[in-house]
């Protein structure tokens, strides 16, 4: 089977990243059905989306050419399984947080898994519920594909080709891969803030100003402990062995930081923190550019109003942000935006900033 262009998207579960999708969708001209077994919450996202609600799955799905499970994990293979008996001619997808589970509870609930491809997109925040969504969610992030030797070679080259039309990028691994790599990267940065909160939430208990003494620096690496904890429950428990791993690893370089700093060895806690320090301004500190694009560094005080700001001249000016970057200061009060713009928009979008009173830099 070929599939064409999709026009009719199909969202199941419509809370933060189903409805961002559907909003996705529909700014790249697509038409959006979406259910959730929360009427309110389906209200919501078709109130603030814009989506069309349904009033059941085989109606949600029926004449779409792409459908997206957007459920808590252990829903998705039954889901997934409904939608390709209702959803004859679609590809179906899912956004769940580890792959190797799902895609093979997929497998195991249909004789033919051809047109399933698992995916992953990697954008999303502490928020949840529709309100939460927003289209730009997914602009420039990763959406990682999960085939297996099951899945239709179309069905993978036709979902990485939606993905890429939304502003997306599409990564094809397998599910194995996905869930180590995530593993690092996404739950362990969960796992971690949550645990530092709730160190710190205990010493209250015994100390009640700590918490008044938080600075930048412990609020932005807990801000991942107000996530919703029965959705992180879930994906946490289903990625348990690869999350393990990774939080042996990382116990073992918390252990080898600590020996440091008891034995006043400072040349070497120097050194770990260079190292960490270089690994991080490397991530976040050089914008990837494409090729018909430019990179404007815009150097910001952190004051409530100032992005908004910067955005609002851009748009006033016309001018389309295609990627958004912000560095934070080690020493707070101020950051560094990166924005990327078209290259043909660069000088209007410098001169607009200058105006404004904001002093931009081309890099690229």
């Amino acid at each position: 089977m070929t599939w064409t262009e999709p026009r009719r998207v199909a969202v199941l579960g419509t809370g933060l990243m189903g409805t961002s999708i559907g909003m996705a969708a529909r700014r790249n001209g697509c038409y959006v059905r979406g259910f959730d077994v929360d009427r309110d919450v389906l209200a919501r996202a078709a109130s603030h989306g814009g989506l069309e609600g349904a009033g059941g799955l085989t109606e949600c799905v029926s004449g779409a050419d792409l459908v997206f499970v957007c459920t808590p994990i252990a829903a998705i293979p039954e889901l997934v399984a409904r939608a390709l008996k209702g959803a004859p001619d679609a590809i179906v997808s899912d956004v769940g947080s580890v792959k190797a589970d799902v895609v093979g509870g997929v497998e195991r609930a249909v004789a033919d898994a051809s047109r399933f491809v698992g995916g992953h997109p990697m954008g999303g925040s502490e928020l949840s519920g529709p309100e939460g969504a927003s289209a730009s969610l997914l602009d420039g992030v990763a959406w990682v594909l999960t085939p297996t030797e099951a899945t239709s070679a179309e069905a993978v080259s036709g979902l990485a080709r939606w993905v890429g039309s939304i502003g997306a990028e599409a990564m094809i691994m397998s599910p194995g891969r996905h869930d180590r790599m995530v593993a690092v990267v996404s739950h362990l940065p969960q796992v971690a803030s949550s645990a530092l909160m709730g160190l710190a939430a205990t010493e209250e208990a015994d100390e009640p100003e700590i918490l008044l003494l938080a600075a930048g620096g412990f609020r932005d690496l807990t801000r991942l402990a107000a996530s919703n904890p029965h959705l992180w429950g879930d994906i946490l428990v289903s990625n348990r062995e690869a999350l393990a791993a990774s939080i042996d690893q990382f116990i073992d370089r918390l252990a080898s930081l600590r020996e440091l700093v008891l034995q006043g060895r400072s040349e070497e806690v120097e050194r770990a923190l260079a190292e960490a320090k270089t690994a991080r301004l490397e991530m976040a500190a050089k914008p990837k550019v494409r090729s018909g694009v430019a990179v404007i560094q815009v150097p910001v005080p952190d004051r409530p109003g100032v992005l908004a700001s910067l955005t609002a001249t851009l748009g006033e000016h016309t001018v389309n942000i295609e990627d958004l970057q912000i560095v934070h200061s080690p020493e707070g009060g101020r950051g560094t935006v990166h924005l990327t713009v078209a290259a043909q928009e660069a000088t209007l979008a410098e001169e607009a900033l200058a105006g404004a009173g904001f002093e931009p830099t081309r890099l690229a």
